[in-house]
């Protein structure tokens, strides 16, 4: 009898966050939070052969066209850290997709200034059973609008 590790149905973001960040498979990832490698090793398992985890993935460079970040069971204000280092992996028009902890209305709110204070506009945004997500692009990719 062989036995295989399953991930919970609760607990699987990959798929979502593949999807907020429109990924392809030769995008190169980086993901990063306590189950960054784990989340990696999901990733190669899906076919994108370009993903790596914080642990192992090098200095920032901006080499990477997404990111991801697991921040669930832990605090908002251990996040605003380490997404300034983060972004430094990032390319200029690189995506970032946060997945924390469901929240309550303030809290997504201060999640999305957060990533707004970094050059980031929010894309796109999912709630799942297990946390919400948010997906941002850096606003110098977005073009402005201008006034008729």
């Amino acid at each position: 009898m062989t036995l295989t590790l399953a991930t919970p149905a609760r607990d699987r973001i990959i798929e979502p966050m593949i999807a907020l960040a429109h990924c392809l498979k030769q995008d190169r990832i980086v993901v990063a939070g306590s189950r960054g490698i784990e989340l990696m090793f999901e990733l190669q398992r899906l076919g994108y052969a370009h993903a790596a985890a914080t642990a192992n993935c090098g200095h920032p460079a901006g080499q990477y066209d997404v990111a991801f970040v697991d921040w669930r069971r832990r605090t908002f204000n251990a996040l605003e850290p380490a997404l300034d280092w983060l972004v430094g992996f990032l390319r200029p028009n690189g995506v970032l997709v946060v997945w924390v902890d469901p929240q309550k209305a303030a809290a997504n709110q201060a999640l999305r200034q957060s990533l707004e204070r970094r050059g980031f506009v929010i894309e796109a945004g999912t709630v799942h059973e297990c946390g919400c997500a948010v997906s941002a692009r850096r606003s110098a990719m977005n073009p402005v609008r201008k006034a008729a």
